[in-house]
């Protein structure tokens, strides 16, 4: 960029600007866009200008953060014409050359088959279905295929430079639905594996876990509470037996102090990354023998949830002795456990080594309707979406939250009497003298005592925490992607 003196008025712009060997179409085009993205007229582009005007194609901080620093020749901070003219016209021959690489037949249009064709050949399996939605997203006239207008200006302002930022994109801007939950995990490809992608991406998930379940901690200590003592008389959180969580947490306060409402987190949070682990290469295995022999395409959405399902409950397998502690943490009263070993030990040396997975049975078999009720919901909002906006096969992030957000509610109202069963199973010989109930047992005792509402004490704080934590998620795993350089393109 020149000094500041040499900026020329925005009238003279177009004349001066029109005189290179470049198509003149093509130039004045440049011209409106630089001077729609110029809001103060100035002469040249800052990133807050270009943040704002990019935002409305949908661009996300990072991606403009990208333009500019590949953009500005002379680190100034600021695009004038020449560097913002230069920067689209160098993007534009990577994105020609990316698009004569899709374009196998040379017939100068890309269609679905070549879309499904490029990515296996980066080893990214996607269904015909999943090309056309794709398509969908770049194709303005309807007609199933894309030309070079077409392709060149979808992609004008998203800093990426070769097919496999392509295919990254895709993959990861959701228009593919490759399911970042518990019962449908994400489709890798092998190059992501090789390169670490997947892991970062999963410490990524996990970082946003940790902090997730942190903030949102004290909700779900009181949840414990209310699902175990909800009914108990001249419990010592007595308010909680009518369910008043306010004076709930105000007891617990009372007993421990204020640091007692993150009672158990420790455990709660030391448990994401093996569970994860564990929970991805079942998955793989499971995957793989599902595939069997054959190379064929990513598992269809069923496969998935059955694939996902299992996975999940083998993960629970092996980490459930860390739910138990985590309820017996939680409902400690101050003093009782020093440690996390000193809880495994106590219980261990009173209990016997079975007592870790007391309230297994009702845990694995809630899996099932909240991973069933959790996708079908997620599915039909999200499908719903889709269907009344045509103009778009990517409805963005705040809808997916949305979606599943409501998905995941739903889920948890059809699972949660197992998940009340479950936390009593595993809190019974913590209480002195109580009946060791088996899982029905304890189901009729529940409905008898208490009728079938009692099924749902403590539905309310688990209710509470679900739009915090998924804000929280949300916000820590985009800064982690960010710091571990999973990149998004968006």
């Amino acid at each position: 960029m020149g000094q500041p003196g040499a900026r020329i008025p925005r009238g003279w712009r177009t004349q001066a600007r029109c005189q290179e060997d470049v198509d003149p179409e093509r130039e004045k085009q440049w011209v409106e866009l630089f001077d729609e993205l110029d809001l103060n007229s100035d002469g040249v582009i800052d990133i807050h200008e270009l943040r704002v005007g990019l935002a409305k194609r949908g661009l996300s901080r990072r991606a403009v953060d990208r333009i500019v620093k590949e953009g500005d020749s002379n680190n100034d901070g600021e695009l004038d014409f020449q560097e913002f003219r230069q920067y689209l016209r160098s993007h534009e021959e990577e994105l020609r050359l990316m698009f004569r690489s899709l374009d196998r037949n040379n017939d100068g249009e890309i269609d679905v088959s070549e879309i499904q064709q490029s990515l296996q050949t980066l080893g990214i399996a996607v269904s015909l279905k999943e090309a056309a939605t794709i398509m969908k997203s770049i194709d303005r006239d309807g007609n199933m295929t894309i030309d070079w207008d077409e392709w060149r200006d979808h992609f004008l302002f998203n800093p990426i430079h070769s097919l496999e930022d392509i295919s990254r994109y895709w993959k990861h801007s959701h228009m593919l639905d490759i399911g970042d939950n518990l019962t449908c995990p994400d489709e890798f490809s092998e190059q992501e594996k090789k390169s670490g992608f997947v892991w970062r991406q999963l410490m990524a998930g996990a970082m946003a876990g940790s902090v997730s379940r942190t903030g949102t901690a004290p909700l779900d200590r009181l949840k414990v509470f209310l699902q175990v003592h909800g009914s108990t008389p001249g419990n010592p959180a007595g308010a909680l037996g009518v369910g008043n969580m306010i004076s709930g947490l105000r007891a617990m306060v009372k007993e421990g102090g204020f640091s007692s409402l993150w009672r158990g987190n420790g455990v709660n949070v030391l448990k994401i990354a093996p569970e994860t682990a564990i929970k991805f290469w079942a998955y793989e295995q499971i995957k793989r023998w599902m595939r069997g022999s054959k190379e064929r395409g990513p598992l269809r959405v069923h496969e998935r949830f059955v694939a996902g399902s299992l996975a999940g409950a083998t993960a629970q397998t092996a980490i459930y002795p860390m739910e138990v502690l985590k309820t017996r943490l939680t409902l400690g009263k101050t003093g009782q456990y020093t440690s996390v070993l000193d809880c495994a030990r106590q219980i261990l040396h009173r209990e016997g080594i079975m007592a870790f997975y007391k309230g297994y049975v009702p845990n694995i078999i809630g899996i099932i309707p909240y991973a069933g009720i959790d996708l079908a919901v997620y599915e039909t909002m999200k499908n719903a979406w889709l269907a009344r906006h045509t103009d778009s096969a990517d409805p963005g992030v705040f809808v997916l939250v949305g979606c599943g957000t409501m998905s995941s509610t739903c889920g948890q109202l059809a699972s949660y009497p197992l998940a009340l069963v479950r936390t009593r199973m595993q809190a019974q010989a913590s209480v002195k003298g109580g009946p060791q109930l088996s899982m029905l047992g304890l189901f009729q005792n529940i409905v008898t005592q208490e009728g079938v509402a009692g099924l749902y004490r403590g539905i309310a704080p688990n209710f509470l925490k679900v739009i915090p934590a998924v804000s929280i998620s949300y916000v820590v795993y985009e800064h982690m992607r960010k710091v571990l350089g999973v990149e998004r393109y968006r």
